[in-house]
């Protein structure tokens, strides 16, 4: 396998070129044996498991029986964002299969974008929402480790009722903090080397050793997103799991989710 690729520069010195192509097929046979496997397992663990997520027309039809998930501002972040790594993730891996098209340009175009939505997320939660609402802390370990148990073994006692985001989610977000902004940080490095309407390329910016290091950072972030997207995407359309990816597009979820789920303590409801 090839887990880097390395070439010679004009003065026929070695120096890295990016990451091998070998680990983004490797990227894409982990996520969706990942898949495979998951959907099996909870078939044999659970016969039947797993319910119907969309809520019927009639339930929260009284504003009193929703609870507000999701303002608009993070919903529209959410979708954002989605759309941006989408674009991201096709125009740098497809054009590995040989198709052609204006993928450079649709690449930091949609960067930018990610770029700005990460951005209007920072300061909409630190002004506007409770910041530390996603910190990860001792209680959210034990409560995690009790989930997993749970789990794995159905005898396990249950995990206590979270606050609004559950630990898994918590872990989640926390590293896709950190490969995004990997991605995030060594593209807009990267973008020195295009010309856009912006600005005119300078690819002696840096050492041929310096950007070589970027590339690699860069790939190995992207391939990472391959399977971080690919689990959420699966979670998120799990029958068990659509009344979470509802409320990301209605902004709310029922009373009875609220109190099945999350600890009123915790996550206080006006």
């Amino acid at each position: 396998m090839e887990m880097l690729r390395r070439g010679a520069n004009p003065w026929g010195q070695d120096v890295l070129m990016g990451i091998g192509w070998d680990l983004v097929w490797l990227a894409l046979v982990v996520s969706v044996a990942f898949v495979v496997l998951h959907a099996v397992w909870v078939r044999v663990r659970a016969p039947g498991a797993g319910e119907a997520g969309a809520p019927s027309g009639s339930q929260g039809a009284d504003g009193g029986d929703r609870v507000q998930r999701h303002s608009f501002a993070a919903r529209a972040f959410h979708w954002i964002m989605s759309l941006a790594m989408f674009a991201l993730l096709v125009t740098a891996f497809v054009p590995v299969l040989g198709i052609q098209f204006p993928w450079v340009t649709i690449h930091w175009i949609a960067g930018l974008v990610l770029l700005a939505a990460v951005v209007y997320h920072v300061v909409h939660s630190v002004v506007w929402q409770d910041f530390w609402s996603m910190a990860f802390n001792g209680r959210d370990l034990r409560e995690g480790l009790a989930e997993l148990r749970h789990t794995m073994d159905p005898k396990a006692p249950p995990a206590p009722r979270a606050g609004k985001y559950p630990a898994d989610h918590k872990l989640y977000h926390h590293i896709v903090v950190v490969v995004t902004g990997v991605a995030v940080a060594t593209g807009l490095l990267m973008m020195v080397r295009i010309d856009t309407p912006l600005w005119t390329r300078n690819p002696y910016l840096l050492s041929d050793g310096v950007w070589g290091v970027a590339y690699v950072a860069h790939g190995l972030s992207g391939v990472a997103l391959i399977g971080l997207v690919t689990a959420h995407v699966y979670f998120a359309i799990r029958p068990e799991k659509r009344w979470i990816t509802w409320s990301m597009v209605r902004g709310w979820i029922t009373r009875d989710r609220y109190a099945a789920h999350h600890d009123p303590d915790r996550w206080v409801v006006k």
